[in-house]
């Protein structure tokens, strides 16, 4: 009797999928959210309407947690000391402390520097400024495009827990503010000047001379005047150097390179013409005119 033949049944498992091991897409979006780290982060404008406007766009970032708001530069100091966040968003000109003051408040105090993206009408020398040093900013009125485009780049700064020490010590030594990196720094030194609404960066080679009336420190070059972002001669004077920079009076300070005439005055007293458009006379106070004689060997 002949053998019924039964093949035999060999059973393999299929090939498995990565996707097998996948939760649905829904399921998914919800955890790679759910494991993205909020940027905490600080607005601080002297403006309502700049400050409503920021969170307003802010809102549609969902990794952007928006913690507290500040409309001075004290307030600013005082937040990211309570609130150690992430990211702040700075305005740059307020009344008092503005946005370098606040910075520079930040080293001398030795806080911990969180990034900083600057809110700024600057013209495109000081945005040029904060391109190099990897500083953002934003221009008013805000635009949603650069809002993400300051974000995404605080987003990977963020998460390589990188510091932007380094690279505000170099903004502010262009700025001419006295950190030590400035001191230390081969770049010519830069002057912040306002003027007629604008701010401008100017080579200090090219002030003239600068005077201060009733707190307010003016700079003077070939071109224009406008107000400097220092609050005291004394500061604006250890900023530059000191074998050109003279304070022949205690309300000026000058480039002895932009003396035009020295002319006697009274009772051995000296009157400096400068080479501006205007011919400033600078007086010489009695305490500064031997220093003038020793400079100019008179």
């Amino acid at each position: 009797m002949q053998a019924s033949y039964k093949p035999s049944i060999r059973v393999t498992a299929a090939p498995t999928r990565s996707s097998d091991f996948l939760p649905p897409l829904g399921s998914l979006h919800i955890l790679l959210v759910a494991n993205s780290m909020p940027i905490n982060t600080v607005i601080v404008d002297d403006e309502r309407p700049a400050r409503e406007e920021l969170l307003y766009l802010l809102k549609g970032f969902p990794e952007v947690n928006v913690i507290a708001q500040g409309k001075n530069g004290l307030e600013a100091l005082a937040l990211i000391k309570e609130h150690d966040p992430d990211l702040v968003f700075l305005d740059v000109q307020m009344p008092g402390l503005d946005g370098f003051g606040v910075i520079k408040k930040l080293f001398e105090r030795k806080q911990r520097v969180p990034q900083i993206v600057f809110a700024t009408a600057f013209d495109n020398y000081a945005i040029q400024a904060f391109d190099v040093n990897a500083v953002d900013y934003v221009l008013k009125p805000f635009d949603k495009s650069r809002i993400a485009k300051a974000l995404q780049r605080a987003k990977k700064m963020v998460e390589a827990n990188s510091s932007p020490v380094e690279r505000l010590e170099t903004l502010m030594g262009q700025l001419a503010m006295p950190p030590a990196a400035a001191a230390r720094s081969s770049q010519p030194v830069k002057l912040l000047v306002k003027s007629q609404a604008r701010m401008f960066l100017v080579d200090a080679d090219d002030m003239i001379y600068a005077s201060i009336q009733d707190g307010t420190i003016t700079i003077f070059t070939r071109e224009f005047e406008g107000v400097s972002n220092y609050r005291t001669i004394e500061e604006l004077a250890a900023s530059l150097d000191a074998e050109r920079f003279w304070r022949a009076h205690r309300s000026y300070l000058i480039n002895i390179n932009h003396i035009k005439e020295v002319v006697p005055w009274f009772k051995s007293s000296y009157m400096l013409k400068m080479n501006d458009k205007r011919a400033s006379e600078i007086p010489v106070s009695r305490a500064q005119t031997k220093r003038l004689r020793e400079l100019l060997k008179l």
